[in-house]
């Protein structure tokens, strides 16, 4: 997906305005994850990668901001299922040749100090019919239908389920087997997994669909199966959100309640960190609260969490000026994070921009940040 935002002058050197940085700066461990700092760079779709092969830029990519960043996520990755991907240029998570290329990756991340998790990502219904790297496949979502209720592809049966979940888990086995720190799921902006959690695409009457706790269940059992296979200790990240990428306003919880209700089974099936992601890090998620969507998933949960939504960018992803932010100081950001609303922050097109980011918020250099500009050869995620 490509991002429309454009920002021209966005006051970099406002970001550290009054503000120390240094609490975003202290080493985080849980289980068998240690980082040097608070900030995750999170996943981007680039489409790099011919035929679904990391080459040699990909890696160089990510060692360029390893050292700066406590966690990388990489862009999205195919899983091994035939109707999980929408292009030859996305690179994949299966096969001898795109493995070696993410060992090359890992290895690179690690020598500069850094950490890495690769994102594990089925499209779902946002696949489009007869695109690469399997044009044959068919589309499969919960229920064979867009957001809007028009029909697309096919709903998934029992045996596309245990295809699906074991090509999650297969994924996860040769992420640790080749060195990668963790895994992230990608449970958000409207692909598979949220698909199933978002009641616009599941009208499913059988377990997987229903109450909330069934739309669940698909994730749960995705995480569970990982988690039998991996050890007690491996992270395991899984990403929501509310909006989709097609539906900014759309919400798979309208209350602390419901978030909980979908939450409760992944962390009982073996989650280690969430990521809320959203488009505004800042706002409230729910009326009668101050709380962000990052800080009830922590209160809820207790456990590790990343927050997103624009850090040191000037308008949301996909926005508009209207949507700027009225100010670009990390200062409210600090302020979450002293709240304990969450304990790391991920950025996405501000370190695109400049892998050095988050070393010049350190050393007081925020003036120096280059900054983010559309690039019609970029692509956001």
């Amino acid at each position: 997906m490509t991002s429309t935002n454009t920002t021209t002058d966005p006051g970099t050197g406002t970001l550290l305005e009054g503000v120390d940085p240094a609490p975003l700066f202290t080493p985080f461990g849980a289980g068998e994850l240690t980082l040097s700092n608070r900030f995750v760079m999170a996943p981007m779709t680039r489409g790099f990668s011919p035929n679904g092969v990391p080459g040699a830029d990909v890696r160089d990519y990510y060692a360029r901001r390893a050292s700066h960043l406590g966690l990388i996520v990489t862009e999205g990755t195919y899983v091994d299922h035939p109707s999980a991907g929408s292009s030859d240029r996305i690179p994949t998570f299966y096969g001898d040749e795109a493995l070696a290329g993410w060992k090359s990756v890992v290895d690179a991340v690690h020598a500069e100090g850094g950490r890495i998790f690769p994102q594990l990502w089925h499209l779902g219904v946002t696949r489009s019919a007869g695109a690469a790297p399997h044009p044959d496949a068919p589309v499969i979502s919960p229920s064979g239908v867009r957001s809007d209720g028009s029909p697309k592809g096919e709903a998934a049966s029992t045996k596309d389920i245990d295809d699906i979940i074991a090509a999650f888990v297969q994924g996860a086995l040769d992420a640790q087997r080749i060195g990668f720190d963790g895994i992230e799921l990608h449970g958000a902006h409207g692909y598979l997994l949220d698909q199933f959690l978002w009641a616009a695409t599941n009208r499913r009457g059988d377990r997987f669909g229903g109450s909330t706790g069934n739309r669940t269940q698909l994730a749960a059992e995705v995480v569970a199966a990982i988690r039998s296979e991996v050890g007690p200790e491996y992270p395991i990240d899984f990403r929501f959100s509310q909006w989709k990428g097609n539906a900014y306003d759309a919400r798979i919880a309208s209350t602390p309640q419901e978030l909980e209700q979908i939450l409760t089974p992944l962390v009982d099936a073996g989650v280690s960190i969430l990521h809320a992601s959203t488009r505004r890090y800042w706002l409230p998620e729910f009326d009668g609260s101050s709380r962000t969507l990052a800080g009830w998933t922590k209160h809820l949960t207790g456990l590790p969490t990343i927050a997103l939504g624009s850090v040191g960018v000037s308008a949301p992803f996909l926005g508009g000026t209207d949507e700027a932010q009225p100010t670009l100081s990390i200062a409210p950001l600090l302020e979450l994070f002293e709240q304990g609303e969450f304990d790391l922050v991920a950025l996405g097109r501000s370190v695109l921009a400049d892998p050095e980011f988050t070393e010049k918020l350190r050393t007081g250099r925020a003036g120096e940040i280059r900054a983010y500009q559309k690039d019609d050869e970029s692509t956001l995620y």
